[in-house]
């Protein structure tokens, strides 16, 4: 059994829709909690008015059943409310009238040029609406599919941002790991240093005002996992190139570090790698500490998994920088969409639900089946044997 998904949608069109198959028969899936995800993706200071309208209801068209998964393929829709303002703008059948908001002046940063190039079109906003981050927000609602799938075996996600623009949460991390995100979400941008974040606000701030955008750092955890997904036998098996391709996937992310990452670079191998300890029995081992970032040879350790993310600027400016009016060859200002000031917060939920679909898929892939029944025992007596170590 292998997890595949597909979205469709575009950022003004009627709708977002997903597709998941593989996800096992017999899995209870309650929509409040994938709601509860869809609503943490909206959070974050320095996010733009759109967070506003839209209100991200999904709707189960296919694939479950009283609540419980078929095994077959699940169908998710999430109403665009926008769609009101743009029915004319986005519409699929040919226009009735002229007047549409054509986009031949690309944004520096941004999908809206090269993709032009690429279909050959010469109005960009066929491009910036399908290449839009609102697009996430039915992979966070399919990524949550996974994640409560995952919760089936304790296995739990959570984030944190530890850096926005040039300002860095150094303090070492004193909330557990279960309680993180419970504690972060209540916090403007999900940072634990309250110092740091207040800094961070600040420089939100600025770049506000001034019309320009800020990034930064997301790391996800995931507790509990079983030890021995991935594979070291395979280019294409190791679940760090998974994770690696699912973030870098995501908008604006340009970078992605597993355990110590770029700093395991700079440093000896006595303090990258994680010394072993003796186990509760012959041929087991504990760990002396976690900087691989629960992943060693391609495959996970029983550690907690520890990825971290970059995130570049949006590419939307208020202040504009300097574009090309395609039509004309004019030097012009970029065109300019709706958009937020910062959302690494919203990233690293998003980066939670990728996250999630990798462990599903990886968790598929070890344990094999087609229903919970015959699933989760196996999946069950391995976390047991784990334990016993």
């Amino acid at each position: 059994m292998s997890l595949r998904f597909l979205t469709a949608g575009e950022s003004h069109g009627r709708a977002l829709v997903g597709i998941i198959e593989g996800v096992p028969a017999g899995l209870e899936l309650d929509t409040t909690q994938i709601h509860a995800q869809l609503k943490r993706r909206k959070l974050g200071y320095g996010r733009g008015n759109r967070q506003k309208i839209e209100t991200d209801e999904l709707e189960i068209l296919a694939g479950v059943r009283y609540g419980l998964t078929l095994g077959s393929p699940i169908a998710l829709t999430i109403a665009n409310r926008d769609w009101s303002r743009w029915t004319d703008i986005m519409a699929s059948e040919p226009p009735a009238r002229e007047g549409r908001r054509r986009v031949s002046v690309p944004r520096p940063g941004h999908a809206d040029y090269v993709g032009g190039v690429k279909y050959g079109h010469d109005d960009m906003r066929n491009v910036l609406e399908r290449s839009s981050a609102r697009e996430t927000a039915m992979r966070v609602a399919i990524g949550s599919v996974a994640r409560i799938f995952l919760a089936s075996f304790d296995i739990t996600i959570a984030s944190r941002v530890v850096r926005v623009g040039a300002v860095v949460d150094e303090a070492p991390l004193a909330i557990p790991l279960g309680l993180l995100n419970a504690v972060l979400d209540e916090r403007p941008l999900r940072v634990a240093d309250e110092a740091a974040e207040a800094a961070m606000i600040a420089a939100v701030d600025a770049a506000r005002d001034a019309g320009d955008s800020l990034g930064g750092v997301f790391e996800v955890f995931a507790t509990n996992v079983p030890i021995g997904l991935g594979s070291y036998a395979q280019w294409d098996r190791r679940i760090e190139a998974e994770i690696g391709r699912a973030f870098l996937s995501l908008n604006a992310i340009k970078g992605v570090e597993i355990g110590g990452g770029f700093t395991s670079a700079r440093v000896p191998g006595s303090q990258v790698h994680d010394a072993y300890l003796p186990g509760d029995e012959p041929g087991r081992v504990r760990y002396a500490s976690n900087r691989s970032g629960g992943i060693d040879g391609g495959m996970t350790t029983g550690e907690p998994l520890v990825v971290r993310a970059a995130m570049k600027p949006i590419a939307t400016l208020m202040k504009p920088l300097p574009s090309v009016d395609l039509a004309t060859n004019e030097a012009t200002s970029a065109h300019i969409e709706r958009s937020d000031t910062c959302a690494v917060p919203a990233a690293a939920v998003i980066g939670e639900s990728l996250l999630a679909l990798v462990l599903a898929e990886a968790l598929l892939e070890k344990f094999g089946g087609d229903s919970m029944r015959e699933i989760a025992p196996r999946i069950r007596e391995w976390q047991g044997a784990a334990l016993r170590r």
